[in-house]
């Protein structure tokens, strides 16, 4: 499976519940997420897609901590059996 398919698999699950996974880019900086998750009641997170078993490079790693730093989720997502799941986790209310 390419991280293509894993991208869409989950824009697809995030439409499903009420949700926009918009294709996150920002000219001029390198290594931002894939995808920003925008969920009801005001969640937000970013996602980084990968192809099964690849590993976010030095520069994307960065970009995560600088994004946690804000208080934002950040989540790798190599495997589509895992999307449920996601999905679940930004949307939920439990911490």
């Amino acid at each position: 499976m390419r991280e293509r398919d894993i991208e869409l698999k989950l824009r697809d699950a995030v439409k499903a519940v009420g949700g926009l996974c918009w294709k996150f880019t920002s000219p001029g900086t390198s290594g931002v997420p894939d995808r920003i998750v925008l969920m009801p009641k005001g969640r937000i997170a970013f996602v980084e897609t990968k192809a099964p078993g690849d590993v976010p490079r030095k520069i994307q790693l960065k970009r995560h901590k600088q994004l946690r730093a804000l208080g934002f989720q950040v989540y790798v997502l190599d495997d589509k059996k895992d999307i449920a799941e996601l999905v679940h986790k930004i949307g939920s209310d439990d911490p």
